[in-house]
């Protein structure tokens, strides 16, 4: 099971009900941290979000909205006692920004961050999940991410039993993709069924992009900023940001599942008008607020 709480959900600046962008995933007893916009540790707390959990941190990009709330996340973890090493992953050369938010009052963290700058590509591996980043359309260098857990294989037992696969035949089987039983060959896949991992992608900052909509094709949940509503379209090309409708559009393309929208400007104190453009598009269309909260 994959949990996925909303920790902020503004864009530029918070708002009494939103704060800065930032998503949480929890899987398999470790949270995953989606950018770490001012007050993230705070929203934390207020949403149920265990910190001592923390695995990683993947940013975006170096915006302030999207990354200063590092500072006072990392020192938090200190006063802890967190002795676990830290990873926080930044697009490529933005490698010092963090940095300097992660040591400029020269504190004693007590364990150690490392800061690795990304590419297009797989850039986590957490065993039965892969992190990969792709490119996005933005004003700075800037990375979407893809949280993909990897297909499960179950054995069909009775399937396995008829064919005289036991004890430390699974193993093999599993490892080889074939044994040889008897005069006979079994293929894995004639003993199992795959179940198809959770798929969910994020694109923040960004103007709609083709490198989104592949990577987003099939996906249960993608996660798109929508800064602004129709009215403001020129704006949003101006600041290289996507309006409710383009996110809508990019999500009927690629095929997704569920649509929810984030970085919402100000402006919207409810959302509702955003989310009424894009359902128009993409019916399946929700928009985000801090806590809320997604089970796949």
């Amino acid at each position: 099971m994959i949990r996925l709480t909303f920790l902020g959900t503004s864009g530029s600046a918070p708002s009494k009900g939103r704060g800065l962008p930032s998503f949480a995933v929890w899987y398999d007893g470790g949270v995953y941290l989606f950018d770490c916009g001012e007050g993230t540790q705070r929203q934390m707390l207020k949403f149920g979000v265990n910190a001592s959990s923390l695995r990683a941190i993947f940013i975006t990009h170096v915006h302030g909205d999207h990354t200063i709330g590092i500072a006072g996340l990392l020192r938090t973890l200190a006063l802890n006692r967190r002795t676990a090493p830290l990873e926080i992953f930044v697009p490529t050369g933005s490698e010092k920004a963090i940095a300097a938010l992660a040591s400029f009052d020269g504190a004693h963290m007590g364990y150690e961050i490392v800061i690795r700058g990304v590419h297009r590509g797989i850039v986590f591996d957490g065993g039965a999940f892969a992190v990969e980043a792709f490119g996005l359309e933005h004003s700075v260098p800037a990375y979407g991410y893809a949280f993909v857990e990897k297909d499960r294989v179950h054995f069909i037992k009775e399937k396995a039993a008829r064919l005289g696969i036991k004890g430390t035949m699974f193993r093999e089987l599993s490892a080889k993709g074939s044994i040889r039983i008897g005069r006979g060959t079994v293929r894995l896949g004639d003993v199992t069924t795959t179940e198809k991992g959770v798929r969910i992608v994020y694109a923040s900052d960004t103007r709609p992009a083709q490198t989104t909509m592949k990577i987003a094709k099939g996906a249960d949940l993608l996660i798109h900023e929508a800064t602004y509503a129709n009215e403001l379209a020129r704006l949003a090309e101006e600041r290289m940001h996507s309006t409710a409708s383009e996110a809508a559009a990019v999500a009927r393309k690629a095929g997704v599942k569920m649509l929810v929208l984030t970085h919402i400007s100000t402006r919207y104190k409810t959302g509702r008008v955003l989310q009424a453009e894009a359902r128009k598009v993409f019916k399946n269309t929700e928009v985000a607020k801090d806590g809320l909260t997604i089970t796949l």
